[in-house]
């Protein structure tokens, strides 16, 4: 049973594991996103939001590709693991290897899970899906939905001085549609 927690506080915690959250991307030398399934789908579009913040990004749903990626990592690089059940073995796996590693561990997992256990720091999505039954939708948006927010979080921990490097990117489409 979840005990109750005042919203203030809750929000304060939230925030707070956002903040951290942003830090860890913030200081990563390289970011991988591991995902299968659904949140495969989750981790290639977080690759395409985070490649902007001039650190080299990959995203993988492969089990096979995320364990020998996460054997590769080091200290300084940050590996983020999203599964909505937490418990899927390669997963849990390619977390344990990149910990081992001296690499960062960020799960998007539901709380207290295998998952959420290995990882560095976890970002509860708890979010009561019956996946068994069902093709997962809303876990995948909820984790869509974080993924939105930590953009927003780095975004803002770097500052108003990496807004240039931002519109370069953005101005580098310009000239790439069709007119009407």
């Amino acid at each position: 049973m979840t005990q109750a927690v005042p919203s203030r506080s809750w929000k304060t915690f939230k925030r707070e594991l956002i903040l951290a959250s942003s830090h860890l991307f913030c200081q990563a030398r390289q970011v991988a996103f591991f995902g299968m399934g659904a949140s495969g789908s989750v981790a290639r579009d977080a690759q395409h939001k985070f490649f902007r913040f001039n650190v080299p990004v990959v995203a993988y749903d492969d089990g096979l590709m995320q364990r020998m990626h996460a054997a590769a990592m080091t200290t300084g690089d940050l590996a983020v693991v999203i599964s909505h059940t937490g418990r899927t073995r390669t997963m849990v796996e390619a977390a344990t290897l990149a910990r081992e590693t001296g690499a960062s561990v960020l799960a998007l997992t539901r709380s207290e899970t295998p998952l959420s256990r290995v990882a560095t720091l976890t970002v509860p999505v708890d979010v009561d899906e019956n996946t068994e039954l069902y093709i997962p939708m809303v876990s995948r948006l909820m984790q869509l939905l974080v993924l939105d927010i930590l953009v927003t979080g780095v975004a803002q921990k770097r500052g108003r001085d990496f807004q240039p490097h931002l519109a370069r990117i953005k101005q580098s489409l310009d000239g790439t549609r069709l007119a009407d």
